[in-house]
C-alpha cells in the first residue's frame, strides 16, 4: 500500500483492453507500451481493477428489422471505395502528387456565361421582386421548353413530357420507386453501378451469386469487344425494365442507329420499358443517335434520363432531366408519366431555382458554345489517353464518343491493375469489374482532368509499361 495521496500504478495494456484503446496502445515495434495511471486514493487504500463491458455488448438496439435488401449489397459503392483507397495511398506517400483519373468528375471551371446567370438569380433572391420559394416539382416551364427545343427538336417531345431534376442519378432511384419490387430488370454488363445497386435496394433481385459475380433475377446483357459492345438480344430472357446507357459508361461505346432500332423492337416484342441514359450524348462525334427518341416507335417503350453534369460541369450544382412521353403506358393503359409525376411530387420539391437559372443559360446560344468548348477540351484529353495506351500495345476502346477510355489487360484482375497503377504510377483509375463481371480485366480511365495532370499521368503510365 502507498502512503502518498495517490497510488502510482504501472501496467501493461492487455489484449482484453485493446479493443477500446485501439492500436495506439502499441509502439512501433509492436511491444506493449507501459502506461502510468494516476488514481486518487487514500492512505492504505485499495485499488480494484474491473473489466468494462464492450460498447457493442451494451449498445441499445431498437426493434426495427434491418432492410434485408441492404444486406444483399456487396461491399461499398464503387466510387467511395476508390476514394478510400486513394486516401490510404496519399497517407502512405504524403509527398507524392496523386493524379485522379478514376471517378468521372469534371475539373474545368463552369463557363462565366452560366455562373453569371446563377449569380444574378441568387442575388435576386435578396429582393422582394425576385424572391421565390418552392417552384414546380416538374421544373421551371422555360427550362423545360428550352430542353425540348434544344435536345428534342423535330422529335415531337413536348415540354410537359420533361421533368427537371437534381441529376440523372437521383432520377434512377425515383424510377425504381415507380416500377416497384416486382419487376425484373436487364442491364448492360458492364454498366454504371447505380442501376444494379438501386435495383437491389428496391428488392427486385435475389441474393448475390459469388461464383458468377451476379445478382439473381437480373438479366446481365454482356457488352464486350467480341460483340461490338452490343448484346445479342435474341439470347436475353424477357425483362420488364431495360437499363441502357449510350454512350456507355464505362466502355465509352455509342450504339448505332441499327442497334437501337433492334433494342426498341425487342422492347416492343416483349412489352418492356427501356430506361435510356443519355448523360454523355453531347460527346458523340459520329452519326450515332443522341436520343432514343430518334428511333421510330421509341416513345411507346422508352424513358430517357440525362444531365447537365458532364456538359456544363454541374456535378456539384446538380441539374438533370427525365423525359417520359405521353405515349408510354403501363399494361393497364395508365400513363407512366402520371405515376412518375406523383413520385416526383411526393419525394421532391423541385430542382434549385439557382441551378435552373444556370440550366437556362447553358441552353442559350452563347452557353451552348461555351459548353461545346469545354467538351472539346475533354475530348483532347481523351485523345492523349488513347494514344498513350495504344502506343504501349494495349487494346483500347471508347474515347471517341465519350470521356472514358476502356483499356484491356488480358488475363489480369482489374483490381490488381488498379492497385499496380496506383502504387507504381500514383495514378487513380477505375477497375472494370466494379461495373459488372463483363468489366473484368479492364480499367476505365477518365478524361476529366487538368491538361497538365493528363500529360503527367500519360508520362508515368508510359514509364510503368514501356
Amino acid at each position: 500500500m502507498a502512503s502518498s495521496a495517490s497510488i502510482q500504478i504501472s501496467m501493461a495494456i492487455s489484449s482484453r483492453s485493446s479493443d477500446f484503446l485501439g492500436s495506439h496502445s502499441f509502439t512501433n515495434n509492436n511491444k506493449f507500451r507501459p502506461w502510468k495511471v494516476s488514481l486518487p486514493g487514500r492512505k492504505l487504500g485499495v485499488c480494484r481493477c474491473v473489466s468494462a463491458h464492450s460498447t457493442e455488448a451494451t449498445a441499445y438496439k431498437t426493434k426495427v428489422t434491418r432492410n434485408s435488401n441492404m444486406a444483399k449489397l456487396q461491399a461499398g459503392y464503387l466510387f467511395p471505395e476508390i476514394a478510400r483507397r486513394r486516401s490510404a495511398h496519399m497517407l502512405k506517400y504524403p509527398d507524392v502528387k496523386v493524379i485522379s483519373l478514376g471517378i468521372g468528375d469534371t475539373t474545368e471551371p463552369i463557363p462565366e456565361v452560366i455562373t453569371s446567370a446563377m449569380a444574378m438569380r441568387a442575388d435576386s433572391l435578396t429582393t422582394f421582386e425576385g424572391y421565390t420559394g418552392y417552384g414546380a416539382e416538374q421544373g421551371d416551364t422555360k427550362l423545360r421548353a428550352a430542353i425540348a427545343s434544344t435536345y428534342y427538336k423535330d422529335l415531337i417531345i413536348e415540354e410537359t413530357d420533361i421533368f427537371v431534376s437534381d441529376g440523372a442519378k437521383c432520377d434512377i432511384s425515383r424510377l425504381q420507386l415507380l416500377f416497384g419490387s416486382e419487376v425484373k430488370m436487364a442491364v448492360q454488363d458492364p454498366s454504371y453501378p447505380a442501376y444494379v445497386d438501386s435495383s437491389v435496394i428496391m428488392g427486385q433481385t435475389g441474393l448475390f451469386q459469388k461464383d458468377i459475380e451476379k445478382y439473381a433475377n437480373i438479366e446481365y446483357m454482356r457488352c464486350v469487344p467480341e460483340n461490338d459492345f452490343f448484346p445479342d438480344l435474341s439470347t436475353i430472357s424477357q425483362a420488364d425494365v431495360i437499363y441502357f446507357c449510350s454512350p456507355n459508361n464505362p466502355t465509352g461505346y455509342a450504339a448505332t442507329r441499327d442497334q437501337l432500332t433492334q433494342l426498341v423492337q425487342s422492347a416492343k416484342d416483349n412489352g418492356s420499358i427501356i430506361v435510356y441514359d443519355s448523360a454523355y450524348a453531347m460527346y458523340i462525334s459520329d452519326d450515332s443517335p443522341r436520343s432514343i427518341f430518334e428511333i421510330p416507335g421509341a416513345k411507346e417503350v422508352a424513358i430517357e434520363i440525362s444531365s447537365f453534369s458532364k456538359y456544363a460541369g454541374f456535378t456539384g450544382v446538380r441539374l438533370g432531366w427525365t423525359v417520359i412521353p405521353k405515349e408510354l403506358l403501363f399494361s393497364d393503359g395508365f400513363r407512366v408519366a402520371k405515376d412518375f409525376n406523383r413520385i416526383v411530387c411526393t419525394c421532391f420539391n423541385g430542382a434549385s431555382n439557382i441551378a435552373q437559372a444556370g440550366g437556362l443559360a447553358c441552353l442559350s446560344p452563347v452557353g451552348l458554345k461555351a459548353m461545346q468548348d469545354t467538351l472539346n477540351f475533354y475530348k483532347e484529353n481523351t485523345k492523349i489517353i488513347v494514344d498513350t495506351f495504344s502506343s504501349l500495345g494495349f487494346n483500347v476502346y471508347g474515347g471517341k464518343n465519350a470521356p472514358y477510355v476502356w483499356v484491356q489487360f488480358p488475363g489480369r484482375s482489374s483490381w490488381d491493375v488498379f492497385a499496380e497503377i496506383l502504387e507504381k504510377a500514383h495514378v487513380v483509375t477505375t477497375p472494370g469489374s466494379g461495373f459488372g463481371p463483363g468489366g473484368e480485366s479492364f480499367i476505365r480511365v477518365s478524361a476529366f482532368g487538368h491538361r497538365e495532370n493528363i500529360l503527367e499521368a500519360a508520362k508515368r503510365i508510359k514509364q510503368l509499361y514501356r
